[in-house]
């Protein structure tokens, strides 16, 4: 787990060395991307909720359950970058919410693949939202900043969720699992 931190840190760095040396980079796109998934709360509850559950389920879900979200969310970004259609991408991203709240609330351990499947489902839907609403120049820059920032949330939920377990909390994990399906649904009748 140490490893995993240090290397979410060292990558959290990465792209302010990048804009560090001269040249033609577009800073905005990346604080733009920085700034969209933490902009709003169904980014927020969806990306954190994923962290939970990794949490709850231990082993190998720990790093895979967080890269397949960012791994589909990256393709999502760019099919939504491009102009390619995906039905229901606000649902899809309501439902997220909900259905990854009750997975940590369960402490669901699925098998991994099945795991990461849902996971990727759902990072293709976010991934499309922040693509069709990104800049149409630095894009890549734009993708850095939204990748880094679901990272962050990935990892602010996975170290919530195991530093709960450690304190034996591990049902404060799960209810923040439920709290966050509550919001889910909040939201969805908002």
């Amino acid at each position: 787990m140490k490893k995993f931190l240090f290397a979410l840190g060292t990558l959290a760095a990465m792209p302010q060395a990048v804009l560090a040396h001269p040249g033609n980079h577009d800073s905005s796109a990346f604080l733009s991307g920085l700034q969209h998934p933490v902009g709003g709360a169904d980014h927020v509850l969806a990306m954190v909720a994923v962290g939970l559950w990794a949490a709850v389920s231990g082993g190998r879900a720990l790093w895979a359950l967080p890269a397949g979200f960012v791994g589909a969310m990256l393709a999502g970004g760019a099919l939504g970058a491009v102009g390619v259609a995906l039905p229901g991408v606000e649902p899809m991203i309501l439902a997220s919410i909900v259905l990854l709240g009750v997975l940590a609330a369960l402490a669901w351990r699925a098998p991994l693949a099945i795991g990461v499947g849902v996971v990727t489902v759902f990072g293709l839907f976010h991934g499309h939202a922040h693509g069709t609403e990104g800049p149409a120049d630095g894009l890549l820059m734009y993708a850095a900043g939204f990748g880094l920032a679901t990272l962050a949330l990935h990892a602010a939920g996975l170290a919530f969720g195991l530093a709960l377990n450690a304190l034996s909390a591990r049902s404060a994990a799960r209810a923040l699992g439920a709290g966050t399906a509550i919001a889910g649904l909040a939201l969805a009748f908002a």
